[in-house]
């Protein structure tokens, strides 16, 4: 292919979905000049599956985005329709954040914010081919021939790359949402040694609100008061709108027309080659796992306020359109539902990310960093979160500065991101609490305390933000302070008529405030009119910070801890050119497992599958030894 030079930069990256627009965000704030390339301009940061963000674990990550500086929770919070807050019969490590977007909106608002920030070339074209230099990557080079020069190269081709979409007996390439397909630079990827699997995901069809029956289905409608995903947004901005979802189920004829259909379903046919996500089955994998269930739920969700499509959640499937038809028109409240666009699977590849450092970066290939979807995640959220951690070593690197890796026990990033290094995955990889053995600690609530401090260390955070989270901090310390100097008595003023509206012991003897709002019915806006603030009350998010640490302080420090113990392990560095080979008696599949995923710590080698508390010990002997005496590969070998 005849070249030409198109430009220079410090990073480029590849893709501008969540993944993409985040990595691209970082780059350049961090002062790093950046080329964001795609291969459509109407199709920056586009929704092509579900209209929202957040929910359990997945809303903490976009919390965790916001504190470091991303932009993700903002951007959510200009362009929703419906907020909830999830789980709140349940304890605060599994409550979680959701918004209906305003598909269209959510989209425009991130092209213009990559178009306003400085740094940043939005560029439309389709990257076929990396540069590289002597086995660095260089840069990368178009379908027209432009050559893109640069020291670091971020994919975040997301499904796009070498797309297949399958509705039924009906399959072609393509990217999501008929888009063109990234083919050519998957190829490519393969011809450098990089290691491709395929995954897939789905869809499910989307139909006419007007065609809705909404009489025979449930409303789901969001919460009213003001609450927000970024820590900077501000009440008086919330958007009142609080568009209704609605709630019905499938049924046993529903269940019928599917399985009198499965020799036409592509996922059972053979035609579905891709290995597709357990967390978020099709409607035809959950009637055959689930043939016990008699229904399955289904959400009818707004894509925005300006279109009268609606996004059937639930009803993800790649069955013929005759059969999607069938099945929706058994549906109550949909018997005379009209299809826009019938679900649809689809295949792509993504790198297994055994290849990756830490950092994002592939380990054979310095300079290329891979992000989102590509890298085995499903998911908006985690995509974001992945863009944002290798959008910033990008520029760290191009700039000779330490790289940025949060551990587990300091993010849901961190978490997903070590599983996915550390562990793999064999299907598209989704943040679940569960995942999380240290959950309590990072909380929804908290992330801004847990991040920003570390965002302001990169350069992510401005002064704004910063003086917002310092004042913020400020006030939790004087008030839990304040808190614990407060004694309550049986005489206190409307004690006895407080404890009676929330059915709660009366005091038989006088009590610290603090000790008090231990009670699992006690809150602190009710509190609060106990022991009112000379001053006027704290800010809300304020008040809900002190109640989570004081309600959950016990288990917080036992959660402490256990961080704690396993710190020592974490931060026992393992040379990267030690040589497995040398180092006696470690069981073969450990052994395996150590050469091929080549952990940079003892902790992240314990949590290698396959490699037992007897190979950790073992491995722990050899590097209480001087450095000079750990096993090494000899140079050149």
């Amino acid at each position: 292919m005849q070249t030409y030079e198109a430009g220079k930069y410090d990073v480029i990256v590849v893709g501008a979905g969540h993944a993409g627009s985040e990595a691209a965000l970082a780059s350049a704030r961090l002062g790093a000049k950046t080329l964001l390339l795609t291969m459509n301009l109407e199709m920056v940061a586009f929704m092509p599956c579900n209209p929202s963000i957040g929910g359990p674990a997945k809303g903490v990550v976009v919390r965790e985005i916001d504190a470091l500086g991303g932009q993700m929770g903002i951007n959510i919070d200009a362009t929703q329709i419906q907020m909830r807050l999830l789980n709140t019969s349940k304890g605060p490590a599994v409550q979680a954040l959701r918004a209906q977007a305003d598909k269209q909106a959510y989209a425009q608002t991130m092209k213009q914010t990559l178009e306003d920030t400085e740094n940043l070339d939005l560029e439309q074209g389709m990257a076929v081919r990396l540069h590289l230099e002597e086995g660095e990557v260089k840069g990368v080079i178009s379908e027209t021939g432009a050559l893109y020069r640069s020291e670091a190269v971020i994919l975040t081709a997301g499904t796009s790359s070498r797309g297949k979409i399958i509705i039924g007996e009906l399959s072609y390439s393509s990217g999501p949402n008929n888009t063109l397909p990234s083919v050519q630079l998957s190829e490519h990827l393969l011809e450098m040694g990089i290691e491709l699997a395929r995954f897939k995901t789905g869809t499910p069809p989307r139909i006419h609100s007007d065609s809705v029956n909404y009489e025979v289905t449930e409303e789901q409608p969001g919460d009213t008061e003001p609450i927000h995903f970024s820590y900077i947004s501000k009440d008086e901005d919330f958007n009142q709108e609080n568009v209704s979802c609605w709630l019905t189920h499938t049924n046993q004829g529903t269940h019928e027309i599917i399985q009198d259909n499965l020799h036409r379903a592509p996922m059972f046919s053979g035609m579905v080659e891709g290995v597709g996500a357990r967390y978020c089955p099709s409607i035809e994998d959950k009637i055959v796992r689930f043939s016990d269930k008699p229904r399955h739920q289904i959400f009818i969700e707004p894509e925005g306020l300006n279109t009268k499509e609606m996004y059937v959640q639930g009803l993800s499937t790649s069955l013929p359109e005759d059969v999607q038809l069938d099945a929706l028109h058994s549906i109550a409240g949909l018997e005379n539902a009209k299809l826009m666009r019938p679900g649809y699977a689809i295949e792509y590849d993504v790198v297994i990310p055994h290849q990756l450092q830490l950092t994002l970066e592939l380990k054979d290939y310095p300079g290329l960093f891979t992000a989102g979807q590509m890298n085995g995640t499903s998911g908006y959220e985690e995509a974001a979160g992945q863009g944002l951690i290798a959008g910033i070593n990008a520029a760290l690197k191009v700039q000779g500065k330490e790289p940025f890796i949060l551990r587990r026990d300091e993010a849901y990033i961190g978490v997903m991101i070590d599983d996915l290094v550390t562990k793999g995955t064999t299907e598209p990889y989704r943040l679940l609490t569960s995942r999380a053995e240290y959950r309590l600690l990072l909380r929804h609530d908290n992330a801004d305390l847990r991040l920003t401090e570390k965002g302001r260390e990169i350069g992510l955070v401005d002064d704004a933000r910063f003086n917002h989270y310092e004042e913020k901090v400020a006030q939790i310390d004087e008030e839990m302070k304040r808190l614990s100097k407060i004694r309550l008595t049986p005489n206190t003023e409307g004690i006895d008529e407080y404890f009676e509206r929330v059915n709660s012991t009366p005091l038989k003897d006088g009590i610290l405030a603090s000790d008090l709002l231990k009670r699992p019915e006690i809150r602190y806006h009710d509190l609060i009119q106990l022991v009112p603030r000379e001053e006027g009350n704290v800010r809300r998010d304020v008040g809900e910070q002190v109640e989570t640490q004081i309600k959950y302080q016990g288990y917080i420090n036992k959660a402490n801890r256990k961080v704690e113990k396993m710190a020592s392990m974490e931060s026992k560095q393992i040379p990267q050119d030690i040589d497995w080979d040398k180092v006696d008696n470690l069981a073969t599949e450990a052994r395996d497992r150590l050469k091929l995923i080549n952990p940079t710590t003892l902790g992240q080698a314990s949590r290698v599958s396959g490699v037992n508390p007897a190979d950790i010990a073992i491995l722990s002997v050899y590097l209480s030894q001087p450095y000079s005496q750990i096993p090494r590969i000899k140079q050149g070998a």
